[in-house]
């Protein structure tokens, strides 16, 4: 097994394990916060399982149905699990809201015990999840990162209703950590859609990556460039590219100058296509037809 699916399939069993001390533990504490994260988890659990399934599907070799392979089910797996992660905020959300009104008298001995067991635990999850470059094992951390900010919020608040009896900073905490996580999940996911959407990734700018392949000898110009990413990791190239004529009598270097340029740019994969000047297509090339055009008639013109 991969070490991508060792990760996911620790982080599953880690957060299944703690979904059930969190449920045994809230009913012993009365503590909402408890019971509220135990549900979310609950959530957690199911998101994580979907991504262990589907990461080790996402390995199938590319086939006659799929050129590309199976890479991008793992980014289903990611879009779902960040939903569930949402949905399970906002459950959090609105079930905190009411103890602004009415607090509730809570064991904070038994939350702070609680608390350092689920700091551990997911604490050693969230590291191990670091490891991964993949998006999906980025959302997933996040699960396990919301969970670790969560007991560390519980932690405090036991520690201040152990002392001062002051039982309404339990969900001051929660809402504040809510909102935290809401507002990186959601950055993963528009990353996620992006993706989908075949966007451009992040981390590569495409006027960057245009001048740089012009700036290469014997290219004149670039266009119909598309860049997108299989799953977060794998980049992808199609282009076209204007040479100059002796170029095409031996387009073997260009074209390996072009890839190596490309590779910068943490692109792996690339599809390129030489034209020569006058001669390609679309309407990013009327210029440089129009210009072949008219060099051809001054040309002849001295004849």
């Amino acid at each position: 097994m991969p070490d991508r699916e060792h990760r996911i399939l620790y982080a599953v069993l880690l957060n299944a394990s703690l979904t059930i001390l969190e449920l045994l533990g809230g009913f012993w504490t009365n503590s909402l916060a408890i019971l509220s994260d135990a549900l979310h988890d609950f959530g957690d659990s199911i998101a994580l399982g979907s991504s262990w399934v589907l990461e080790r599907k996402a390995r199938k070799i590319p086939d006659k149905v799929r050129t590309y392979g199976y890479q991008r089910l793992s980014l289903f797996s990611a879009l779902f699990s960040a939903l569930v992660l949402v949905a399970g905020s906002l459950i959090i959300f609105f079930q905190a809201l009411p103890r602004f009104f009415n607090p509730q008298l809570v064991d904070a001995s038994g939350m702070f015990g609680l608390a350092i067991i689920g700091i551990i635990l997911n604490g050693s999850g969230v590291i191990l999840l670091k490891k991964g470059q993949s998006l999906n094992e980025k959302v997933l951390s996040w699960h396990l990162l919301e969970d670790v900010l969560g007991w560390t919020a519980i932690l405090i608040g036991s520690i201040v209703i152990y002392f001062w009896d002051i039982y309404i900073i339990d969900p001051i905490m929660t809402l504040g950590l809510t909102i935290f996580i809401l507002y990186n999940v959601i950055k993963n996911l528009r990353e996620t859609v992006n993706i989908l959407l075949q966007g451009v990734p992040r981390h590569i700018s495409i006027g960057k990556l245009k001048k740089d392949i012009t700036n290469i000898e014997g290219v004149l110009g670039i266009h119909d460039v598309h860049v997108w990413s299989l799953e977060g990791e794998t980049d992808v190239f199609t282009g076209h590219v204007i040479v100059k004529n002796y170029i095409l009598e031996n387009p073997d270097q260009v074209k390996n100058n072009i890839k190596k340029t490309l590779l910068k740019h943490h692109i792996e994969h690339s599809t390129i296509e030489l034209e020569r000047k006058g001669f390609c297509s679309g309407l990013e090339c009327e210029d440089w037809n129009n210009k072949e055009k008219k060099g051809s008639k001054i040309k002849s013109s001295y004849h």
